[in-house]
């Protein structure tokens, strides 16, 4: 049996991009990006740039983490996060698992109605291709969708009530549930193929038999596209050969 395998990803098979956040006031009146959540995919924010904040949501309740260049926040599966403006914000996002969340592993905080829908799901989440004014107005719809669902979200967290946020938790898992098997594939040939090659080079190492450190060399990369509309702001996304793919009608 012949083992999947990555060309040349980035260390640990991570994904990599960029993001400026967006500046669109929400109905909360903070500006920022579309509330959302990873189910398999733990996701880092290292600030570049500028200030602002990452509101999360989890079983120990609602946080409001600032950002700061120097600043560097990450959250597990299941937790929602939003990322919040507060003045030039510029992250580099490390991503779990690359390839998974642009094949499905992200699900909006839209309102329990839309969630309950797969078709009304996927309309609400979808955008045009490009990154012209069409493209922005239906990013922003989205967002602004996202952000009335996360703020119920909050205020029943807030409150103490955590059933909404453990309904909508459930309600993403049924969304993605079919998407498994992609994933599992993905996984393998990234992530699991990455870690296991270290072990064939542990072995080899304590064999004395180093023989792949033949294969040694460099490799390079530039964004691919700059200024796509990503879930928190505009993306600059690298289309590394079978690891990071751009996310699909962004």
């Amino acid at each position: 049996m012949v083992k999947p395998n990555l060309p040349h990803p980035l260390p640990a098979a991570v994904g990599l991009s960029h993001l400026s956040a967006y500046d669109w006031e929400a109905a909360d009146g903070v500006c920022g990006g579309s509330p959302h959540v990873h189910l398999v995919c733990t996701e880092a924010y290292v600030v570049t740039g500028g200030r602002g904040a990452v509101q999360t949501l989890s079983p120990d309740g609602y946080r409001d983490i600032p950002l700061e260049p120097g600043s560097v926040a990450w959250f597990t599966p299941g937790t929602v996060h939003r990322m919040v403006q507060g003045g030039d914000l510029r992250i580099t996002v490390l991503m779990q698992n690359s390839g998974l969340p642009e094949a499905g592993d992200a699900v909006f905080t839209f309102p329990a109605e839309v969630l309950a829908d797969p078709e009304k799901y996927a309309a609400a989440a979808s955008l045009p291709p490009g990154t012209g004014p069409e493209t922005a107005a239906a990013a922003r719809r989205r967002r602004d969708l996202a952000v009335e669902g996360y703020l119920a979200l909050r205020e029943a967290l807030v409150a103490g009530d955590i059933g909404p946020y453990a309904e909508f938790q459930r309600a993403a898992a049924r969304l993605v549930r079919a998407k498994v098997p992609k994933w599992r594939e993905l996984w393998r040939a990234g992530a699991l193929a990455t870690a296991e090659r270290t072990g064939e080079q542990l072995e080899a190492l304590e064999a004395g038999e180093p023989a792949y450190l033949a294969d040694a060399t460099a490799y390079e990369a530039a964004p691919t596209r700059r200024g796509g509309f990503g879930m928190c702001g505009r993306r600059d996304e690298y289309n590394l050969p079978g690891t990071t793919l751009p996310y699909g009608g962004e």
